[in-house]
């Protein structure tokens, strides 16, 4: 009951509520990313695979410029960081437009990260599983590690939030969640990017 009824009502309930709560502080975030982006603009939206696979678009804060090279190509995102994409990556403030993707329906407010579409033929049966409930901002992998395990480890994890999900699981996550952002575990600014396809590709190989 809780999966299928009660969990979309506290999540459109709390995300509604949080954003009109958070409202002056994602003006100023916008206007100050804005600036700071060299007007590259202050969201990113990207496609992402959600429940049953369903792709949406994820709204996050913009955290790099546009800028390129000679050659035209976009310069490394060490480069484009900004230190106002730096700080509000670190305090994981990048994460709050995603409340609209909450408030719509194409996420919720604990579940497994939705991730690129591209990996969508990398994942085992078992880790399908990830797919069978609606993406979280956050979530039990998010709060065992973030980005600091691997990808086998984080999509374990996933598949076992997916075939345990209740009530009072979430709250932990959610409790859990708020701590270490307070105290900025796990957030890492300017992260190297490890993909999943070109991981598995090699694997392979």
């Amino acid at each position: 009951m809780y999966k299928r009824f009660f969990k979309r009502i506290i999540d459109f309930s709390v995300a509604l509520v949080a954003l009109i709560v958070l409202s002056p502080l994602l003006l100023i975030v916008t206007v100050w990313l804005h600036f700071a982006n060299k007007g590259a603009g202050a969201f990113f939206l990207q496609e992402r695979p959600g429940l049953h696979s369903k792709v949406f678009k994820i709204i996050k804060y913009k955290t790099m410029t546009d800028e390129r090279g000679p050659d035209g190509e976009l310069l490394p995102d060490g480069e484009r960081l900004t230190r106002v994409g730096r700080f509000v990556r670190s305090t994981s403030i990048d994460e709050l437009p995603q409340l609209i993707n909450v408030l719509k329906g194409d996420m919720s407010l604990i579940g497994p990260r939705p991730l690129l579409t591209r990996y969508l033929p990398y994942y085992t049966q078992r880790e399908q599983l990830r797919h069978t409930v609606r993406p979280g901002i956050t979530g039990w992998a998010q709060i065992h590690g973030r980005n600091e395990i691997d990808w086998d480890s984080k999509l374990e994890l996933d598949a076992q939030y997916a075939e345990h999900v209740s009530f009072l699981l979430d709250a932990k996550i959610f409790f859990i969640t708020i701590k270490k952002v307070f105290k900025r575990e796990g957030a890492i600014a300017d992260k190297k990017e490890h993909y999943l396809d070109v991981e598995r590709q090699n694997t392979k190989i």
